[in-house]
């Protein structure tokens, strides 16, 4: 409805409300004075549409070792990864990364599965009952830490009540690992036990078939693959005393080949 047609209407409704006797002058008044003129609208400013920023997915536990592994030019650059990475849960559990022990430049390299007790109580792997064992068969070929040995594990945080570990603290853990065997390059790699194996080989044999065999360790950062054994763990022969027969049959087999490749050891105690 148009302004006029509205104003027309009022204006008649007025003049009944003053036929019936009513005082109509003040309201009257309001349709002679001028129609005020209103400022024009303000263009409010159009706030710009909001940008869409995509969030960066935040990096996996795995892709973060690798990063930080491969970032690592030597030894001690490795272990202060190790300590800085936040990518495995078995970290908040224990008391201590542990890594490594033995020499840097050592010529044999040997891997275990994870620490225990003992080893998180030291920071060291291999150092309770089965570490003991493991030094006294070492022993026996000239294989020291203090000379050609560096040991490590593929897991450096103890797993609460020495259970398993996952296969998500496995793989978390595996760059570091396999950072380690590329820049020792060792003359002979030995993997003590099933989880071991199975973890750096990436082969499914039961540890009684892989022991005492020359294998192979390669991988797309080395040249040239790795001479590698498979021992039984030294916690195995603990609870199984009968299978020694087998690991000395595998420290026989060891010693050839460390002979063959030219290892200098030290003398037997």
């Amino acid at each position: 409805m148009s302004a006029d047609l509205t104003q027309d209407a009022a204006r008649a409704l007025l003049a009944f409300w003053r036929a019936t006797g009513v005082d109509m002058d003040a309201a009257e008044a309001v349709f002679s004075a001028p129609r005020p003129t209103l400022p024009p609208p303000v263009a409010r400013p159009v706030a710009p549409a909001p940008q869409r920023i995509r969030a960066k997915a935040a990096a996996s536990p795995i892709d973060t070792a690798r990063s930080l592994a491969a970032a690592a030019d030597n030894i001690a650059a490795l272990r202060a990864a190790v300590e800085l990475f936040e990518g495995c849960a078995l970290k908040a559990t224990a008391r201590y990364t542990v890594f490594s022990d033995g020499r840097d430049d050592a010529p044999v390299l040997l891997i275990g599965e994870a620490p225990g007790k003992d080893e998180d109580e030291q920071g060291k792997p291999f150092v309770g009952r089965s570490g003991q064992l493991l030094d006294r068969m070492l022993a026996q070929i000239g294989l020291s830490r203090e000379v050609n040995v560096l040991i490590s594990n593929t897991i450096y945080w103890r797993p609460p009540g020495n259970r398993d570990p996952t296969q998500g603290e496995i793989v978390a853990c595996l760059p570091f690992v396999e950072r380690l065997i590329a820049l020792v390059r060792p003359k002979l790699l030995i993997l003590a036990g099933k989880a071991a194996a199975h973890t750096v080989l990436k082969r499914e044999e039961g540890v009684t078939r892989l022991r005492g065999r020359r294998l192979n360790y390669t991988h797309p950062d080395l040249h040239a693959p790795v001479n590698s054994m498979v021992m039984l763990h030294p916690a195995y022969l603990l609870r199984q005393p009968q299978q020694k027969r087998l690991a000395w049959a595998d420290l026989l087999a060891t010693e050839a080949w460390l002979d063959e490749l030219g290892v200098h050891r030290v003398a037997r105690p």
